[in-house]
């Protein structure tokens, strides 16, 4: 992939406004020279979301997310840092420049621009059929039997694809060559459309850009045999890497902090029309490690909803496994036999409320899968031993003793704590002195200098060394964005005015000095001794 030239890259970053792109998802209040509101990315009542646009930068001091423009797009978003800055030039309107590549690069980027805007006018193409075409009424009849409504239908794009080999003809009547629409999975090998008389679900990458389609049979004359059947696989289409619906719900579940994965394109739908809006669907196949990978750039917390049959359990069961692979807490969410979430959409939350942790599932799957008690208690035993100590692990022992009538004995997971630990309390007063400090440097850069005089010593974190280093140098590499975005609202919180700032670098010396004082002797301890009386009287003197 050709490089965006740094100039570019600059270009968008002066162009963003952080205060646009944030308030297209919550609504933000002015606060002096700062913005407030209640944070996009989790849920609460009060706001701690802090907004910096003369910096461009933004902080939650709730969940602890902060950034600028391009790490907000690449959140929110779920993109990469090229995707990102693609996504702020079409925002922003800002032209692009690549380094120079060689031709052969050059030409595969053109080649997929063309296959995008293919499946793009593809995507168009369908839409009209379904909603404007006379052959889209059986279609249309048959998504309000499933209770899908026009408006929720219309946001995923839903469409028709028409017989024989229109779209073909239409394509390259446009321009497209035969090469290019077997490429975006459009040309079947006879000639004539992949896709022919289908209720069409378009399938879109992180930026919202067609990449595929998946198709539901309507007729029984349908020459292609599944009942859904995907694009071909293609250098755009990967089946493994894609969650249907992922473009819509990437905010919601970023924000809500949970992720509910279900089978059925239809059940995505369904329960986004019943305001349930943080849902993907495996694309009918047990969750894949690329898919898994995507959601956990959002949250931590995964649902899983599959069919209760036996092909269903085994999906859910491989699927949990890589979850917690990967350290997401992974929970089940039961349906009764023959019933999908589409069937209540509404009733779903209460569902989620009762969803269950994968130790409790796994072992009630083993206890109802046994052959007999010993085959079950010896199961239960090896699934328990392998999962570590937690209140979920309690519970399923707890489970496994009912069903069983006897008590499973477990070895213990985990291991004893070596040492005593430093207080919570003190570290985060340790932690939060830095912070303050460097924070007031961050808003009255010319204390720099002042920031300069105190060593890396004086830091007990290597982030906040890091800061130190970047604050003293005038610049920060990218991975300091967060942090430094952290500083911008810490300052404009705390209302730290220079001479604020001159007193907590003074107590970060003076705590260095304290701490040296300890094993000091003869006249090193005099020596530390009288610098410390300077630096309180330095100190007193800005009170």
């Amino acid at each position: 992939m050709a490089r965006i030239k740094d100039e570019s890259v600059e270009a968008v970053k002066a162009a963003a406004s952080i205060v646009e792109l944030v308030e297209a998802r919550t609504r933000l209040r002015k606060s002096g020279a700062r913005y407030t509101g209640l944070c996009p990315f989790h849920e609460e009542k009060t706001p701690s979301f802090s907004v910096s646009p003369d910096r461009g930068t933004y902080h939650c001091f709730g969940c602890g997310v902060g950034g600028d423009a391009i790490s907000f797009v690449r959140e929110t978003e779920g993109l990469d840092f090229v995707g990102a800055i693609e996504f702020l030039a079409d925002r922003f309107r800002v032209p692009l420049e690549y380094e120079e590549a060689s031709p052969g690069a050059d030409a595969q980027r053109r080649r997929r621009d063309r296959l995008h805007a293919l499946l793009e006018q593809a995507a168009v193409y369908y839409e009209r059929r379904l909603w404007e075409g006379e052959d889209g009424a059986g279609a249309r009849e048959y998504l309000a039997s499933r209770g899908l409504g026009e408006e929720a239908c219309r946001e995923f794009r839903l469409g028709l694809s028409p017989p024989g080999a229109t779209l073909v003809r239409k394509a390259q009547e446009q321009g497209y060559t035969r090469d290019e629409l077997a490429a975006a999975g459009l040309l079947s090998r006879r000639g004539g459309d992949y896709f022919q008389r289908r209720l069409m679900f378009p399938l879109a990458d992180a930026r919202g850009r067609v990449i595929g389609f998946q198709a539901r049979k309507l007729r029984e004359d349908d020459p292609l045999r599944g009942k859904y059947v995907n694009s071909p696989e293609s250098e755009l289409f990967r089946k493994s890497n894609v969650l249907y619906g992922l473009h819509l719900a990437r905010a919601a579940i970023a924000k809500q902090d949970r992720a509910v994965v279900v089978e059925g394109n239809t059940d995505v739908i369904a329960l986004r029309q019943a305001a349930l809006e943080p849902v993907v669907a495996s694309m009918g196949t047990a969750l894949t490690e690329r898919q898994l990978a995507e959601l956990r750039k959002l949250t931590n917390r995964v649902f899983l909803c599959f069919d209760a049959d036996a092909a269903g359990e085994d999906a859910t069961l491989r699927g949990m496994e890589l979850a917690l692979r990967q350290s997401l807490d992974v929970r089940v969410v039961a349906l009764p036999k023959g019933t999908d979430p589409a069937d209540d959409p509404a009733g779903f939350e209460a569902r989620l409320e009762g969803a269950e942790p994968y130790a409790v599932h796994r072992v009630r799957l083993e206890l109802d899968r046994a052959r007999d008690r010993q085959h079950a208690y010896l199961r239960v035993q090896d699934v328990l031993n392998a999962i570590p100590e937690s209140p979920e692990r309690h519970d399923a022992w707890r489970l496994a003793n009912d069903q069983l009538g006897l008590t499973v004995e477990l070895r213990r997971t985990g291991a004893a704590s070596l040492g005593a630990a430093l207080s919570p309390r003190l570290v985060d007063a340790a932690d939060k002195l830095e912070r303050s400090a460097l924070a007031g440097v961050r808003a009255h850069p010319e204390l720099a200098r002042i920031l300069a005089e105190l060593g890396p010593e004086h830091f007990d974190s290597d982030e906040n060394r890091g800061l130190r280093e970047a604050l003293v140098a005038g610049a920060a590499p990218d991975e300091l964005t967060a942090s430094l975005a952290e500083l911008d609202a810490r300052a404009a919180a705390e209302a730290l005015d220079g001479a604020t700032a001159r007193e907590l670098l003074l107590r970060l010396r003076e705590r260095h000095l304290r701490r040296q004082l300890e094993g000091a002797e003869g006249d090193r301890l005099k020596e530390l001794q009288t610098e410390l009386e300077r630096v309180r009287e330095a100190a007193s003197a800005l009170v």
